[in-house]
């Protein structure tokens, strides 16, 4: 792979902005399936290479469809600061406005917010123009994740922002109105990267694992890096307030979440894909991230000291296990998580039915490859469907009356170097329904949402 994998092939970034209306439809599209399909990832201008995969300017690809129409598709990179040219460290300090807002997109309070965990989200309207930053009438200082829970008890948005300087890490909770409350620092030994997070009835789940921000790697895209010395633990807070209790776990990576809930002998457990630290650097290395020896990581706060390992010393030994589906369950009380590998396929981009986020759920939903995967945690089957491209995350719809939890479709963007599909699948077994040919290929990217009207 080259040091620039990230700007090549199925990740290459599209050159300019393009609509295309009555787009064409292969099988049939759910006349149900009324609203606005976005996803977002990076795109770097023409002629940039902004040094690693997660650093490029956000753009955010969208799909209208309406009674079995695809009526538009449309391509908008995000407007933000940085891509005007500010930086997002200068000598008046850190501007978070000046980031790319290229990882994710939700709808919190009848406001689309496309997210990036480096600093404030960006409003856009529906017609993927760009409103600008929010900071919620000046109440957010610190980033603000791109994998924020949605409480569907409550329609409370619970949200995180971590950072290179203390405070490292902050929690920050959102009501259903839009206004954020309840603004508390975590206690963390250092500044790692933490990426996403659960959240269940009573508990937010925190990922606090060994990838750690190194000032020697400024100016080189991403200045995370593995650190061994760092530690692995899961953090388990109650919503309402009181202390974190930290469990340590066997050093490893998490990018993505599935679901978390508590159990009825009150354990907390939690669903997510887990990297070991060959298979976490091998990744790292392949989207620009810094492994060589001759970097070893040297951020401060670790619990036990050391530099970060070398790539030649664990890459050849794990890296090709991949990433796979994992589930800790976790006893507050005794302070032990007992792991648990749920596959043994490399998938990433799990997803559930957002309306059990927190709760106990059967489904899951992943990619690999060229394969949507759909495990059933209750029996555990697991069903596959060879996609022939590459698909994005594959997003769950429910159906509106829907009685069973995996009754709705799956949408993904398929692609392939020919060009893209916005695929439609049965979610109860994975059978494509219908798919919307797209004019254009779509960079293999991020994370997607579903925006009814």
């Amino acid at each position: 792979m080259t040091d620039t994998a990230y700007l090549e092939g199925l990740l290459a970034p599209v050159p300019d902005e393009i609509d295309a209306v009555d787009l064409p439809i292969r099988g049939a599209l759910p006349p149900e399936l009324t609203g606005r399909y976005f996803r977002n990832g990076p795109n770097p201008l023409p002629g940039q290479d902004p040094g690693h995969w997660f650093a490029g300017p956000g753009m955010v690809h969208g799909v209208r469809l309406r009674d079995g129409r695809a009526e538009w598709y449309r391509n908008r990179w995000v407007r933000t600061a940085s891509l005007a040219g500010k930086p997002f460290v200068s000598e008046r300090g850190v501007d978070r406005t000046a980031v790319p807002a290229n990882t994710s997109v939700v709808r919190h309070d009848d406001k689309i917010l496309a997210l990036v965990e480096s600093g404030f989200p960006y409003e856009l309207t529906p017609e993927l123009g760009t409103v600008g930053p929010v900071d919620f009438g000046g109440r957010l200082t610190t980033a603000f994740t791109a994998h924020p829970k949605l409480d569907p008890a409550t329609g409370d948005l619970h949200v995180f922002g971590y950072g290179a300087l203390p405070p490292y890490l902050t929690y920050h909770r959102l009501t259903a109105a839009g206004e954020l409350l309840d603004t508390r620092v975590i206690d963390v030994p250092g500044p790692t990267m933490m990426h996403d997070f659960a959240i269940t009835e009573h508990h937010a789940i925190w990922l606090d694992l060994p990838v750690v921000f190194d000032a020697h790697l400024l100016g080189r895209g991403m200045p995370y890096q593995w650190n061994d010395g760092y530690g692995a633990r899961l953090g388990v807070m109650p919503l309402g307030g009181g202390p974190v209790r930290w469990i340590d776990i066997d050093p490893c990576y998490v990018f993505h979440v599935g679901n978390a809930y508590e159990d009825s002998a009150g354990n907390v457990v939690l669903d997510a894909v887990r990297y070991t630290p060959g298979s976490f650097l091998a990744e790292w290395s392949g989207i620009g991230g810094a492994t060589a020896g001759s970097e070893a990581a040297h951020a401060g706060g670790g619990r036990t000291g050391g530099a970060s390992r070398a790539a030649g010393g664990v890459v050849a030994s794990d890296a090709a296990t991949g990433a796979s589906l994992y589930r800790w369950t976790i006893d507050p009380v005794a302070g032990t998580a007992a792991e648990q590998q749920l596959d043994d396929r490399s998938v990433e981009f799990p997803t559930i039915n957002d309306a059990l986020v927190g709760r106990p759920s059967r489904y899951r939903y992943t990619v690999g490859d060229t394969e949507i995967v759909k495990y059933d945690t209750g029996s555990g089957a697991v069903t596959a469907v060879d996609v022939a491209g590459r698909p994005g995350e594959a997003e769950f719809v429910a159906a509106r009356d829907g009685a069973a939890e995996d009754e709705g479709w799956l949408l993904s963007i398929v692609s392939t170097p020919g060009g893209s599909e916005l695929r439609c699948l049965d979610a109860r077994d994975l059978t494509e329904v219908g798919a919307v040919l797209l004019p254009r290929r779509v960079p293999a990217g991020f994370h997607g949402c579903w925006l009814p009207d």
